[in-house]
Formats: C-alpha cells, sequence, structure tokens
C-alpha cells in the first residue's frame, strides 16, 4: 500500500509540472480517496475517475467520513472494468 502516490499528469502530450497524488493505492489495483465532507458531492467520485484513467486502474472506493455513519459514506467507481 502507498499513502501519497504522486501520478504524472500528461496533457497533450507535455507533463503537467505538478502530479496528482492519490491518497491511497492499494496493491497497485485500487486507489482509495479519502473525503471528510459532511455532504457527499459528485465531483468527488469525478475526481476519483480522473485518477483510475491516468494510473489505468480499474477500480476505486471513495470514503466520506463525514457521513453520520461510515457504511453511508462508501462509494465504488469502476473505470473500464471487464465484463
Amino acid at each position: 500500500m502507498k499513502r501519497q502516490y504522486p501520478v504524472p499528469v500528461i496533457y497533450k502530450g507535455r507533463e503537467i509540472k505538478h502530479p496528482l497524488f492519490l491518497d491511497l493505492l492499494v496493491e497497485g489495483k485500487v486507489i482509495v480517496e479519502v473525503k471528510a465532507a459532511e455532504k457527499h458531492n459528485s465531483i468527488f467520485e469525478t475526481q476519483l475517475m480522473t485518477y483510475l484513467r491516468a494510473t489505468q486502474c480499474q477500480l476505486g472506493l471513495l470514503i466520506n467520513f463525514g457521513e453520520k455513519f461510515v457504511k453511508q459514506g462508501i462509494y465504488r467507481v469502476v473505470h473500464d472494468f471487464p465484463d
């Protein structure tokens, strides 16, 4: 498991100066994005989808600790998962 894992951003064939930082990368396969917001916002899932595309990972978990119960704040995000 890697924390604050840097992911380079390539735009129009050029690498951007500042990389993205993933909260957790588990076994190089699952990205875990951690939030502490009172309400879920769809932008969190969009951010995680961007990370999935940039790393070629297929599965991400968004965990929002700001919800009343943690189990209500867990969201699964899938990118290009095989059937």
